[in-house]
């Protein structure tokens, strides 16, 4: 199977699309007027957002934004937006509230609890509820936009902050890590396309980012080329993820000179005859595993870099930040993750990178635990179901459940439910579809939202991937529902 490395990537939202994107960037310039009215005002503002990789950019963007305009701020990193989370911010008092990377989904919530609040959301999930009088929101779906594939919460922050000052155009870059984080480059050429595009093209002409083709190893600019090949999880590589020792073999045998000068070899080292060799060789692997051709051409793809960060760092290459800041928001460290994204260079981020290096070992236990033990996914009629009860932790189910559902490990064609147990009593739900369910108009979000609704819980996200919670002990009824509600969906389609 041939590859091309090192060709530019190009191109930006088509004509009509772009014509289409005026509405959203009203919102946006709407959005960043009222924030800046807080900010004249003198007043307290409170900035409440995700834990993930795109929930930390967008805190981060907010962040800056507001610190370059001497506005009073905190922020506030949480799990999920949930009832307890709306009641202690109720609490607090009447200052303005930005939501970024979620809100959107709990309108009716915001709007039982907090509609004496100011309040902007700036997210990209699936919007659930009504609007209220003291809501400003910016959410691609409005206007046309499929939030899981166009542009993630930390694109919404930025665009929102472009418009608060245009110096902000430098956060660019923070952006795109974001969206990566949100697995917005999920299509055959691993790109960022759409709105995300436009927010790229700041990027490279603001002098802060560069985009090629290559190889997409995980640790290309800091680890030995052995090491990348182990930490490559997105796709999972049956027989190479999380085995140092049987990658540096694999190498070895192809003949790649793995040191130079005493110094590892990094993926940025090699040549593009060396990439052609390996990318061709694991193709045969993935081949004689059944896996189908587009897990292995999911390999290569565009590669952004963050040109003005340091060779041979966690953060010079865009997917890599975003694993970065991703583990510490997984790991209960979402303080590390805000504190790199605003600038530091020292101790947060190197205490960042033993985080990091927990959360890949974490990672490769649990996928180990999923390839060799039997029945831990069960095929129903319209789902799969992984049971992750007592062994998965709560905030890493989101990231299994991607690796699952991207890598085709023992899952076809059918939607990916997986569960485990969470604080309280309660079940944590994560979603995930195939190209295929999309392309048959499956939504996972709406599904998953009414799913737990008629249980006492809540849910929502994307069509492509969502998440609920609800009591345990509903868990059985809850997934019967889910299976059924999929099975209507894509029956109806067909």
């Amino acid at each position: 199977m041939a590859c091309c490395f090192f060709s530019r990537v190009d191109g930006l939202m088509d004509s009509e699309n772009a014509a289409n994107s005026k509405e959203f960037y009203v919102s946006a310039a709407n959005a960043a007027e009222k924030i800046n009215e807080f900010i004249s005002k003198g007043l307290f503002i409170r900035v409440v957002s995700h834990l993930d990789a795109d929930g930390l950019t967008a805190a981060s963007i907010l962040a800056k934004s507001l610190y370059r305009s001497d506005a009073l701020f905190r922020i506030r990193i949480v799990k999920q937006l949930d009832e307890g989370l709306v009641e202690d911010l109720a609490a607090e008092g009447v200052s303005p509230l930005i939501f970024t990377d979620f809100g959107s989904g709990n309108l009716d919530l915001l709007k039982s609890r907090l509609s004496s609040n100011d309040i902007v959301v700036l997210d990209h999930h699936q919007p659930l509820g009504d609007a209220f009088l003291t809501l400003t929101q910016v959410n691609p779906h409005n206007h046309g936009f499929n939030g899981a594939q166009e542009i993630s919460g930390s694109g919404v922050a930025y665009t929102v902050a472009k418009e608060m000052n245009a110096s902000n155009v430098d956060l660019a870059s923070l952006a795109v890590v974001g969206a990566l984080g949100d697995s917005q480059d999920r299509n055959p050429k691993r790109e960022l396309v759409s709105l995300n595009q436009t927010i790229v093209k700041d990027g490279v002409d603001a002098g802060c980012l560069s985009v090629e083709n290559d190889l997409t190893f995980y640790g290309r600019e800091t680890r030995p080329l052995h090491k990348a090949l182990a930490y490559t999880t997105n796709p999972f590589l049956p027989g190479l993820s999380g085995e140092e020792d049987k990658c540096l073999g694999f190498l070895v045998n192809l003949g790649i000179e793995l040191q130079n000068g005493g110094r590892w070899r990094a993926l940025n080292d090699l040549n593009a005859d060396e990439k052609q060799k390996i990318f061709s060789e694991i193709a045969k692997l993935l081949s004689s595993k059944r896996l189908p051709n587009t897990v292995t051409l999911s390999l290569i793809g565009a590669v952004y870099t963050l040109i003005q960060e340091d060779r041979g760092t966690y953060l010079r290459d865009a997917r890599e930040y975003s694993s970065l800041l991703n583990a510490c928001g997984r790991m209960d460290k979402a303080g590390l993750g805000i504190s790199i994204g605003v600038g530091d260079r020292d101790r947060a981020l190197e205490e960042a990178q033993d985080v990091f290096t927990n959360y890949k070992k974490t990672l490769a236990k649990y996928m180990d635990w999923i390839t060799t033990t039997p029945n831990v996914i069960d095929e129903r009629d319209n789902i799969y179901l992984l049971n992750g009860r007592e062994t998965i932790n709560e905030s890493m189910l989101g990231t299994v459940t991607t690796i699952v559902i991207s890598s085709n490990i023992l899952v076809k064609d059918k939607p990916l439910i997986a569960l485990t147990s969470a604080d309280n009593g309660m079940l944590k739900i994560s979603g995930r579809a195939t190209p295929v369910n999309i392309e048959k108009k499956l939504n996972l979000g709406t599904i998953l939202q009414e799913a737990s609704s008629e249980f006492g819980g809540i849910g929502g996200g994307h069509d492509v991937a969502a998440g609920a919670q609800l009591p345990e002990k509903f868990a059985d009824d809850f997934i019967q529902l889910v299976d059924q509600l999929v099975g209507s969906s894509l029956n109806e389609e067909a």
